[in-house]
């Protein structure tokens, strides 16, 4: 038997929870992806106030579950091997953190370690307008091997819904960590017809 490609979901306070449980939702439908997530307290908070699911419906969709303070966990080593991680949405607050090498809880710990260990790290950062603090905290993840994704909508798949907006956004994620779900793709400019 194969075994499953590890995948670490950090969820903090921003706004933007329903990315959070989107992009779990597609990872149940992906049979070689085992998920590991962990929730801020602020981020459960925030699920709770946008979506008005509690954390035992957001903990049914991973496949293990951590608790935040537990800096002991396996996800806090770099011998526990994983594809990589995605912190989404993400607050200013732990990009901060992981900008300046502060590994206070188990996401941050968890940044750390797929940064140290050269794995993929995706932050979906959430906050506008942007001051220096942000910008400077965003350049030294990106200098660190991290890639700053805001969860932008991609108008020129003509959306029609919510869903779609985010639908898309989840799949490009997952597309950087080479998981594949259904998801609109961009197919190029149709010809004009005269």
């Amino acid at each position: 038997m194969i075994p499953k490609r590890r995948f670490i979901v950090g969820v903090t306070g921003a706004t933007g929870a329903l990315y959070a449980i989107r992009m779990l939702q597609a990872l149940k439908g992906v049979p070689d992806i085992e998920s590991h997530l962990v929730i801020s307290p602020s981020g459960v908070l925030n699920i709770k106030y946008e979506l008005d699911i509690t954390r035992q419906d957001v903990h049914a969709l991973a496949d293990r579950v951590y608790s935040f303070r537990d800096v002991g966990a396996t996800l806090a080593s770099g011998s526990f091997a994983t594809v990589g991680m995605v912190v989404v949405p993400c607050s200013m607050r732990t990009l901060a953190a992981v900008a300046h090498g502060f590994s206070d809880n188990l996401i941050t710990r968890a940044a750390d370690v797929t940064l140290k260990e050269r794995r993929r790290l995706v932050m979906m950062v959430r906050e506008t307008p942007l001051n220096l603090a942000h910008l400077r905290n965003m350049t030294a993840v990106t200098e660190m091997g991290g890639i700053i994704f805001p969860p932008l909508p991609a108008f020129y798949l003509h959306p029609r819904s919510i869903d779609d907006i985010v639908d898309h956004t989840v799949a490009r994620v997952l597309e950087l960590f080479d998981i594949h779900v259904p998801g609109p793709h961009w197919e190029g400019m149709r010809p004009e017809s005269n």
